[in-house]
């Protein structure tokens, strides 16, 4: 349960960064490429309060799964599922495909790849 709640606290916390780098961050770097490289660390965090461990792997399925809203983007699947007038969808899902999505993306995920190591060899280390 601890392990939970410290999820939770770090996905509020990431998340109001997040929120307030969309709201009021408006430059060529903070906004575009540290945004998308907090925002799978934000995802990570909020799939880890229901499954807090386990899954050492998650940080590439969180990767997968940006990399494939970015490929929808791509394919404009805002105006293909008709949500093209919710400028929440529009926001959310993003409307343009770019490389360096990507990139920043897999930078992103970097950041709990590396803490799945750290707490992976911790938890090895403890049962010995």
């Amino acid at each position: 349960m601890k392990k939970r709640i410290l999820y939770i606290i770090a996905t509020l916390v990431l998340l109001s960064i997040e929120v307030l780098i969309a709201m009021f961050v408006h430059d060529s770097f903070i906004r575009p490429y540290v945004g998308d490289m907090l925002v799978v660390i934000v995802i990570y965090t909020f799939i880890r309060i229901w499954i807090p461990e386990g899954c050492r792997l998650l940080p590439l399925y969180v990767f997968l799964f940006a990399v494939l809203v970015e490929v929808l983007q791509y394919f404009n699947i805002v105006d293909v599922l008709g949500l093209s007038g919710s400028r929440f969808f529009s926001i959310l899902i993003g409307g343009t495909f770019d490389w360096k999505d990507i990139a920043c993306y897999g930078a992103g995920c970097v950041v709990p790849f590396i803490y799945e190591v750290v707490l992976g060899k911790n938890h090895f280390n403890k049962k010995k």
